[in-house]
């Protein structure tokens, strides 16, 4: 299997991007804004049709669509405690409204195009079996990029995401830190939809996070258990699919459901 070339850049582009995924999928679940990921890889694929309308390429119109949707959700007010709960109801609404809004967009840039649906197949589902060595270079120094962020912001995320406002007292920034927390978040949805695409990014960002939540693990090990299980998915799903002609990213992609409903047997506790 690792003969042949584009199975080794499969399984090296899989493996940032898993690494990427379960870190950054960790504090995304932990701060209950799985929802605003799902969106973003949404808003990205708007961005991503747009970009070709204007001649550049999609990755970068993906990137910089969620990197703005990005920006807006962090900078929304946090609320109190009390809140909480309507605030998160409130912006889902709003989440759920613009994903909408989003693909309906991406059509029309489609059709101004003239351009088939069925030619946006490896957008929406991926094709990590065509990663050439160019795209495995981007993918190492974005991947780079999101996980240096990821050091700089980590203390004091997980601060304001377990306790905002003791964090709000000590003087944390939190919109501050929850706009480039959501930066890294579209620039991780961004990278993996080049491997298992748009629609199938959530599986890889929320399933192994939601897995190592869910068995109670504190913050070191839970984001050694999200990253580990998301390489274990990616590179399992590729092998799976390489004996058995199955979708890789259909494969990866049941592989983190299967996970999820494993642990809620094994940890049946609420998170």
């Amino acid at each position: 299997m690792l003969h042949y070339e584009f199975m080794q850049n499969a399984f090296m582009a899989t493996g940032v991007v898993s690494i990427l995924s379960g870190l950054v999928g960790w504090f995304l679940v932990l701060r209950g804004q799985s929802f605003a990921g799902h969106a973003l890889s949404h808003i990205g694929y708007a961005g991503a049709t747009g970009a070709v309308l204007i001649g550049l390429t999609p990755f970068w119109g993906m990137v910089l669509s969620a990197l703005v949707a990005a920006l807006v959700l962090g900078w929304e007010p946090q609320g109190d405690q009390r809140s909480n709960a309507v605030a998160a109801s409130q912006r889902d609404s709003v989440i759920g409204v613009v994903l909408a809004a989003s693909l309906g967009l991406g059509l029309l840039f489609l059709k101004i195009q003239n351009v088939p649906v069925s030619s946006t197949t490896a957008l929406l589902f991926g094709n990590v079996l065509g990663v050439d060595r160019g795209t495995l270079r981007l993918l190492f120094l974005l991947g780079g990029v999101c996980l240096v962020g990821l050091c700089v912001l980590g203390r004091p995320l997980l601060f304001a995401s377990l306790d905002p406002d003791l964090a709000a007292a000590k003087g944390v920034g939190l919109k501050l830190i929850a706009c480039g927390f959501m930066a890294l978040v579209a620039l991780a949805t961004a990278i993996c939809s080049q491997t298992i695409g748009i629609l199938l990014v959530f599986s890889l960002l929320v399933g192994p996070a939601a897995c190592a939540l869910r068995l109670g693990l504190s913050p070191w090990p839970g984001l050694l258990c999200s990253a580990g299980l998301a390489l274990v998915l990616s590179w399992g799903g590729l092998t799976l699919a390489w004996y058995t002609g199955a979708p890789a990213s259909f494969c990866i992609s049941a592989g983190a459901a299967l996970s999820y409903i494993l642990v809620r047997f094994v940890a049946p506790r609420a998170s």
